[in-house]
């Protein structure tokens, strides 16, 4: 009996332990990382090395201002565990970026009608390769829905105002649950488009009713996936870089040039890299690789790349839909990164097969 009384004591005490010292973050769940979603990029903007989250970006201020941080904590949690595949009839207009109200954390303020919100730009009709965090892994289907030409920004999303371009069932994933590994597929973006937009991304999981929303601020404006607003002085598109970009390093048929594209942010920085072309004839795949000096490293995984090695010894190789290019053609990748911007930018290696 004493034995049976210690052990329940021991249980009590070990639950509420938990529920003090444990993270506000849930065991499931994920929205769209890659376009980045509303909570993921404003995440990203206000997570400071102390662990706190304090944004930069003013619409995911005002956000945080009016339901906390919390939200933000569990970035991967916009859901409803009785979704079921519905959409219209069931989350309300004006409430779709944040699945309605009846989920585990208040995301309504992510539902705000701004046009400061983080931006993702996008070349209408490209194919890119979208990225859903796994940090629970699921079965089921991703429908993705995109905002109509002619609809209008500075109103609450409606589901009239979106048209579906594509759809994936149980997707590849680069890594387990948990962290920022992701689900990925190939998806071609529709053509036509211009100026911003909204995508829209509803997983509907095949073995439960639980459905996971993501609403994507994104622009066709000719870009390759850059992301602004995030970051000190990030809500202004294409900063100028405060770091020279290096020569390109002729190595094989192919140069890579680096760049940082927002600085200022205090243990974080955004670069890009241009991978170019300088042979005759057209080369089908190439790999990038550079050392960092101080202990720069990733803040989750580039966008148009393949990260294959970790810094300090980077490799990145291209996407699947980028590593073809013609004589004189040119592709960039770009990351998120921790550290501070290197003095002098790294030297860059391109080969290609």
């Amino acid at each position: 009996m004493k034995f049976f009384k210690s052990a329940a004591i021991t249980a009590v005490l070990v639950l509420i332990t938990s529920v003090l010292m444990a993270p506000t973050q849930a065991q499931a769940h994920g929205v769209s990382m890659f376009p980045g979603s509303r909570t993921f990029l404003c995440w990203q903007d206000g997570l400071r090395d102390n662990g706190q989250i304090l944004p930069y970006n003013p619409a995911c201020a005002s956000a945080v201002n009016q339901s906390g941080a919390t939200p933000l904590y569990n970035w991967f949690a916009v859901l409803r565990s009785d979704g079921a595949g519905r959409t219209t009839g069931f989350i309300p207009d004006g409430q779709i970026c944040s699945g309605g109200t009846g989920g585990p954390y208040d995301f309504s303020a992510y539902n705000a009608v701004r046009s400061d919100w983080p931006l993702t730009h996008l070349t209408s009709g490209a194919t890119i390769q979208m990225r859903h965090s796994n940090w629970a892994e699921h079965p089921g289907a991703f429908n993705y829905y995109v905002t109509k030409n002619g609809w209008n920004p500075n109103a609450p999303l409606k589901w009239s105002d979106l048209e579906p371009f594509g759809s994936v069932t149980n997707p590849p994933k680069s890594g387990g649950a948990g962290g920022l590994n992701y689900y990925y597929w190939n998806a071609q973006l529709p053509s036509g488009k211009s100026g911003r937009h909204i995508i829209f991304t509803h997983w509907i999981r095949s073995d439960s009713n639980e459905n996971f929303y993501s609403c994507s601020d994104v622009t066709f404006d000719g870009g390759n996936g850059q992301v602004t607003g995030v970051g000190p002085g990030g809500s202004t598109p294409g900063p100028s870089p405060t770091v020279t970009p290096t020569d390109p390093v002729p190595t094989g048929s192919c140069t890579a040039t680096w760049k940082a594209t927002n600085t200022g942010w205090a243990g974080h920085f955004q670069g890009e890299v241009t991978v170019k072309n300088t042979s005759t004839s057209s080369i089908n795949g190439w790999t990038v690789k550079w050392t960092y000096g101080n202990g720069e490293g990733f803040d989750g995984s580039p966008w148009n790349g393949v990260l294959t090695t970790q810094a300090p010894n980077v490799t990145v190789k291209n996407a699947t839909y980028n590593g073809q290019l013609a004589p004189n053609a040119s592709t960039a990748f770009g990351f998120n990164a921790t550290g501070s911007v290197p003095a002098t930018a790294p030297t860059l290696t391109c080969t290609s097969p």
